[in-house]
């Protein structure tokens, strides 16, 4: 079973599931893209590297044979990235995206403060961005709840909806 947390850019993420991973004792997967950029030397990014990004990422958590499993970003990342930065998913992309496969999907809410990194693009467009994904998720169905709030809480919202899924910890 896989838990996926997504959102816009500088929303705590990454923090979320370094917490839940902790908190269920469970594996989480780390967001490919700053291994991929890091091996590639250079942040200069295409279409086609966003594609690779995606088959990285999936393959990161395909690598991970684990019950419950934490996924630091998925492919849907990736979607929208694409779609605002070039105006479209390449069908290669969207093949990709699977978001039946994570049992749940958490949406970080843009209310922390912006934190620049040489990967972020988006400062001001976090709330549109925040739109975008909630709307994707509606429009696949997936299962979804919206983590806000300071660190404390957000891990109490997580963990009640990864509960309320009868896993235990």
């Amino acid at each position: 079973m896989k838990i996926a947390i997504v959102g816009p850019e500088s929303c705590g993420k990454s923090t979320l599931a370094r917490d839940l991973a902790a908190a269920l004792n469970a594996p989480w997967v780390a967001e490919y893209v700053r291994e991929y950029f890091a091996a590639k030397g250079t942040n200069d990014y295409g279409l086609d590297d966003i594609i690779r990004i995606a088959q990285g990422q999936l393959a990161a958590e395909n690598a991970v044979p684990a019950p419950l499993l934490i996924c630091d970003t998925t492919v849907l990342v990736c979607k929208i990235w694409a779609e605002v930065r070039y105006g479209h998913c390449p069908a290669e992309l969207t093949a990709l995206y699977r978001p039946q496969d994570y049992a749940l999907h958490l949406l970080t809410r843009p209310d922390l403060p912006w934190e620049p990194d040489p990967l972020r693009e988006n400062p001001d467009d976090r709330d549109y961005l925040f739109d975008f994904y909630e709307a994707d998720l509606k429009a696949s169905g997936a299962n979804y709840v919206v983590v806000e709030g300071i660190r404390e809480r957000r891990l109490a919202i997580a963990m009640k909806a990864v509960l309320g899924m009868g896993l235990e910890h």
